[in-house]
């Protein structure tokens, strides 16, 4: 048994395989709290994002871009934002950048992205790299926790590599398939992970 205990009923000790995943599930939970993973009946519901609207991480006008757009909700979003509204990005990327560069002050109560599952996308092959449709309305949004990610593909979105999501991993699958990259859930994208993306 490669020196671990074996789990039989005179034995009771704790294996060294329990022990770890039972770590790592907790820090999954710990991290899906940072994105809005605990989204409950209260969680707000995504808004539509509307033309004019710059992105809180870069200042991009979000709707003149192409790729994934994303928005979360702050409970003390006054104090963060200067209003009382949403957070809204022109890019899953600056999604995730700008909670983890909030992560101290506070956590989303809900974090949504575009969901590429639910939209008939188009990919744009005229320009210097394939861009990937943007999709706004807020009927196309799904919790960022509940996505399976494609990310650095040969598809860009408004900050060039990207992270498109898809809410059935089969289709994450086949966009892989066609387009390359590597597929994440939710709870691996890290900083480390966005910068490399730069």
């Amino acid at each position: 048994m490669d020196g671990f205990p074996s789990n039989n009923g005179a034995d009771r000790r704790v294996s060294r395989r329990t022990v770890l995943v039972g770590s790592a599930l907790t820090g999954l939970t710990a991290l899906a709290g940072c994105l809005g993973g605990d989204e409950d009946a209260d969680a707000p519901d995504p808004i539509t994002i509307e033309a004019g609207t710059s992105c809180d991480n870069c200042t991009m006008a979000i709707v003149d871009y192409p790729g994934p757009v994303g928005e979360s909700f702050y409970e003390d979003a006054e104090e963060l934002l200067g209003d009382d509204r949403p957070a809204q990005f022109c890019s899953t990327r600056c999604t995730y950048a700008f909670t983890f560069d909030h992560e101290e002050e506070s956590d989303p109560i809900a974090t949504y992205v575009t969901d590429y599952s639910s939209v008939d996308y188009e990919i744009d092959t005229g320009g210097d790299a394939p861009e990937i449709s943007s999709h706004v309305e807020a009927e196309y949004f799904a919790p960022a926790a509940d996505l399976t990610y494609v990310v650095d593909s040969e598809v860009e979105g408004a900050m060039g590599a990207s992270i498109i999501g898809f809410s059935d991993p089969d289709d994450a699958a086949a966009f892989q398939d066609e387009y390359g990259g590597d597929r994440y859930e939710h709870e691996d994208v890290t900083q480390e992970l966005l910068m490399s993306l730069m």
